[in-house]
């Protein structure tokens, strides 16, 4: 069984930079936080996966042009490379556990008769990115969150260890729960449709020669509504989205052994000094850097 390193921070921010929040450095890393007055934050993404536990506040979460009005203990899912922020109300505590979790971490716990990720695979299966316990003060599910929530500020014998046995039972609760159906799975109430059917389009369509012209028209927009409404929905605009995801799943396909040209193609750049500069811009590396350190 592998086993798992992380820090605990109680108590203060997210850290941040431009357009890509936090950092990992080992498999899990666990904080308690609770921001006061103004906070703000930009959309931005993550190249590891974060489940947020919501103790309180008043919040909504915004990922891939769905909101979601969050109500205390809910569970937030956000996958990696999902492009997301929250929205806070000043005037109340944003309290919360997060736990950062790098993508092989649920791996590690997958066998015939068990799977950590399945947590995540109901999620996407729903197309909600929020679990929410529909009876919290009755169930073994809320009782965990509790002892976890507890842990994060006590200090004592093999407390990093301790952390991680309690996040790993809450794991298993969370999958037991989900499997009873002893959750719910909300919708995103406030999102367009039609944004979301575009961007799904674009993930699949990444290869191709993405013209925002062609994306309007095969969608019945005018380009400037198209691209009004984009930005209004994601925080991006149209061809930002389009062009961080071709470089993001580059990254990923950086982990293969297909040439770094056959790379470029796949994710819809014309030709590879295009591909390196935009790759050069958005990561501060270029692409035969990044496989060279196996990052």
């Amino acid at each position: 069984m592998k086993h798992t390193n992380h820090t605990t921070h109680p108590h203060h921010t997210d850290p941040s930079a431009a357009d890509k929040r936090g950092y990992l450095t080992g498999d899990f890393r666990l904080f308690h936080l609770t921001d006061v007055g103004k906070q703000e934050f930009s959309f931005h993404y993550h190249d590891f996966d974060k489940i947020i536990i919501f103790l309180s506040g008043s919040v909504t979460y915004l990922i891939e042009g769905r909101s979601y009005e969050l109500q205390p203990y809910d569970i937030v899912l956000v996958n990696h490379n999902e492009i997301h922020k929250p929205l806070i109300d000043m005037t109340v505590p944003y309290e919360r556990i997060i736990v950062y979790l790098s993508p092989d971490f649920l791996s590690a716990y997958q066998t015939d008769s068990y799977d950590l990720a399945d947590c995540f695979t109901r999620a996407r299966s729903t197309q909600s990115h929020v679990l929410r316990m529909k009876n919290p003060s009755s169930r073994s599910l809320f009782a965990t969150i509790k002892q976890l929530e507890s842990s994060c500020t006590q200090h004592g014998y093999a407390e990093e260890l301790y952390r991680q046995v309690l996040f790993l039972e809450f794991l298993i609760q969370l999958c037991r729960t989900a499997q009873h159906q002893k959750l719910d799975f909300p919708d995103a109430p406030h999102a367009d449709g039609r944004i979301l059917d575009i961007m799904d389009y674009i993930k699949e369509h990444l290869a191709d020669a993405l013209d925002v012209d062609q994306i309007a028209a095969q969608f019945h927009f005018s380009r400037y509504h198209l691209m009004r409404l984009f930005k209004q929905e994601t925080g991006c605009t149209l061809g930002r989205y389009i062009t961080s995801k071709r470089l993001l799943a580059a990254r990923g396909l950086l982990e293969s052994d297909l040439a770094l040209t056959e790379i470029c193609y796949r994710c819809g750049f014309q030709n590879y000094s295009t591909f390196s500069r935009a790759y050069r811009i958005e990561f501060g590396e270029c692409p035969r850097d990044t496989r060279i350190s196996g990052k």
